[in-house]
């Protein structure tokens, strides 16, 4: 598996930071060429259960990330909170972590990702991984932008 790994200081406090970070739709202002649907929440609202996909396109051609939320634990009392997804796509296979931890002067956000790539040998993976660990970084990068503007959206 390719692994994909950033983090980064970004200007908002915790709960700001994870709320904007669960945001599946808002992920489409960050992540260029794609747009993100909630496919549906899950049983008890945002958090496990809730599915969503990014459809990543350029031109004609395109492919759908269907993902879900398996682990969900959103911040309390100024601690961190962490969540997971599953990758369920013919595409690509994997898991994602996000966590969004207190730190000085805003909320630290680590983004993991752990993902195959069907039909590639796994020769690729480092390159993948490498290219996808500078691709999230500017995923995270706008999204910190976005907090230090103020306003989100």
């Amino acid at each position: 598996m390719a692994r994909i790994r950033t983090e980064r200081l970004v200007p908002a406090d915790v709960e700001t930071a994870w709320a904007l970070v669960t945001d599946w739709p808002a992920q489409g202002r960050w992540i260029p060429l794609t747009t993100v649907v909630l496919d549906r929440q899950g049983p008890s609202g945002p958090g496990v259960g809730t599915r969503f996909t990014g459809r990543s396109r350029l031109g004609p051609v395109g492919f759908d990330d269907p993902m879900e939320v398996t682990e969900w634990q959103p911040p309390a009392g100024g601690g961190p909170g962490r969540c997971r997804i599953r990758k369920l796509g013919p595409w690509l296979t994997g898991w994602a972590d996000i966590t969004v931890r207190p730190a000085a002067g805003g909320a630290r956000v680590s983004w993991s990702e752990d993902v195959r790539v069907r039909w590639l040998p796994r020769l690729a993976d480092p390159v993948i991984g490498a290219v996808g660990s500078a691709f999230f970084a500017l995923v995270v990068r706008r999204m910190g932008a976005e907090l230090a503007r103020g306003r989100p959206g």
